[in-house]
């Protein structure tokens, strides 16, 4: 299987948009991104179209509080990854699971030419993963009612 099998899965055949935000922002403006849209990290790139700078949590920002609530009038850049992994969208889904395994991360962008073009979570593998495994158990189950 391969990535863009799992994004097209996750928006339904539309078209996929990308949360993104600056590097710039404000801690507190990420925070509530990651409440508006239901999502657990955030892309961090100086514009639209621009390439990805760093890539953001809500984990990010947890392990950040403990040292004051100043931490959400800061800049996003200072509690951003700013070296992130990322995959093609022709990319096998096999190859993801070990880069997140590697790198013990939870989200991945997808940029293909330089272009963001989606966000993998850790959740769409494992639903893309189940989603095979119960088609091959279907297909061995059928197989086996024949015979």
């Amino acid at each position: 299987m391969r990535i863009h099998e799992v994004l097209d899965a996750q928006a339904g055949g539309a078209r996929r948009d990308v949360v993104t935000i600056s590097p710039d922002a404000a801690v507190r403006e990420l925070v509530e991104l990651l409440a508006e849209h239901n999502i657990g990290a955030v892309v961090v790139r100086d514009t639209d179209g621009g390439p990805v700078a760093g890539i953001v949590s809500e984990r990010d920002v947890v392990r950040r509080l403990p040292g004051g609530d100043g931490v959400l009038d800061g800049p996003v850049s200072a509690i951003m990854t700013a070296t992130v992994q990322t995959c093609g969208s022709a990319d096998s889904v096999d190859e993801l699971m070990a880069t997140m395994t590697q790198y013990r991360i939870r989200h991945v962008p997808v940029v293909d030419d330089g272009s963001l073009v989606g966000i993998i979570s850790i959740g769409d593998v494992v639903k893309s993963r189940i989603g095979q495994l119960e088609f091959e158990r279907d297909q061995l189950d059928n197989y086996l009612r024949q015979s």
